[in-house]
C-alpha cells in the first residue's frame, strides 16, 4: 500500500538551484562589459584631468598620474578662456542654474496640471489637445527655431533669460504632460470622486490630493528636465544671448579653441564639471526614477 509523502519531504527533495548557471553568467558578462564600456571613458577623463601636460604628451592615456594635481580643475573653473573672456566655466555654471531652475519648475508644474486635467476632468476637446501635445514632442527642435526667433524678436524677448526659460518650458510641456497624465490615470479614480463629494474643486483637489501623491513621478520629471535642459546646447546658443550662455556653450568654446596650446587636462576637467550636476542628481535619486517610470506605465 502506497503511503502519502509529506509536503515538507517533497520540498526537501527538490534539486537545489545552481547559482552560476550559463544564463546567469551570460547576463553578468553582458552587464560587466556594459559597465566597462561606459566607465572606461570616464576613467580616462578623470585620469587625464589630474595629469600635467608633460605627462599627457607621453601618450599613456590609461596610466595613473605619477604626480596628481588639480591645477587643471582650478584653471577650468576660474581662468579658462571661453571666447574673448578668460573667466573659466564658472560663469556658465551660474547661467545654467538660472536657466534650469525656472524652466524645470514651470514645465513640471504645467505638465502636472495638464496631466491632471486630461486624466480626470475630461472635455470633448481633451483628446485633440493631448494629441497635439504629443505631436509637438516628436517634431525636431530645428523646425521650430526660425518661427521662435521671429516671434520672440517681435515680443522683444530674443537673447534674454526669459526667452530661453520660455523656450525650454514649451519644449518640455508635451513629455511632462504625458508622464503625469499616465501616472494620474493609474491612481484609483475613487479618490477624486470622494474628494468631489467632500466639496473639493479643481484646484483644491490638485494641490491637496494629487500633488502630495505625485512624489515618484515628480522626481522622474525633475531628473528628465534638469538633465535635458542642463545638457542642451542648441537652444541655449540660439536664445540665451551672450550674457546668459549656458555651461555647455562655454564648454564648447573651451574645447574647440584654435589659439594657443590645446590643454587636454583642462578640457577633461571642464567636461566633468559640466556633467557633474545631472550625474549627481541621478545618483541620489536613481531608484525613485525607476519607481516613477514603472508607476506611470501601469495604464493610460
Amino acid at each position: 500500500m502506497r503511503t502519502a509523502t509529506s509536503p515538507l519531504k517533497v520540498r526537501n527533495q527538490r534539486p537545489k538551484q545552481r547559482f552560476f548557471t550559463p544564463a546567469r553568467l551570460g547576463i553578468y558578462a553582458f552587464l560587466l562589459m556594459s559597465a566597462l564600456f561606459f566607465l572606461l571613458p570616464l576613467y580616462v577623463m578623470v585620469v587625464t584631468s589630474l595629469k600635467p601636460m608633460e605627462e599627457i604628451r607621453l601618450g599613456q592615456i590609461f596610466a595613473l598620474p605619477s604626480q596628481p594635481t588639480i591645477d587643471a580643475w582650478v584653471v577650468a573653473w576660474s581662468s579658462a578662456c571661453t571666447g574673448l573672456e578668460c573667466t573659466g566655466i564658472q560663469v556658465g555654471f551660474w547661467n545654467s542654474l538660472k536657466i534650469v531652475i525656472p524652466s524645470a519648475a514651470l514645465s513640471i508644474f504645467i505638465g502636472a496640471l495638464n496631466g491632471y486635467a486630461l486624466a480626470y476632468w475630461r472635455r470633448p476637446w481633451a483628446g485633440w489637445f493631448f494629441a497635439i501635445l504629443l505631436l509637438g514632442a516628436f517634431i525636431p527642435y530645428q523646425v521650430h527655431l526660425y518661427p521662435l526667433v521671429r516671434g520672440l524678436s517681435m515680443l522683444g524677448l530674443f537673447s534674454t533669460l526669459p526667452a530661453i526659460v520660455l523656450v525650454h518650458t514649451i519644449f518640455g510641456m508635451p513629455v511632462m504632460t504625458l508622464l503625469f497624465r499616465n501616472y494620474y490615470a493609474s491612481l484609483p479614480e475613487e479618490l477624486v470622486k470622494a474628494a468631489h463629494i467632500d466639496g473639493g474643486g479643481f484646484w483644491r483637489i490638485f494641490f491637496q490630493l494629487m500633488i502630495p501623491m505625485s512624489t515618484p513621478i515628480i522626481i522622474v520629471a525633475v531628473i528628465m528636465q534638469v538633465t535635458g535642459i542642463w545638457n542642451d546646447f542648441l537652444l541655449g546658443l540660439v536664445f540665451a544671448g551672450r550674457e546668459n550662455l549656458p555651461m555647455t556653450v562655454q564648454l564648447n568654446n573651451i574645447i574647440n579653441t584654435t589659439t594657443g596650446e590645446r590643454l587636454y587636462n583642462v578640457n577633461m576637467a571642464a567636461t566633468i564639471l559640466t556633467s557633474s550636476v545631472p550625474l549627481f542628481i541621478y545618483l541620489i535619486s536613481g531608484r525613485w526614477f525607476v519607481r516613477g517610470i514603472a508607476a506611470g506605465a501601469v495604464k493610460g
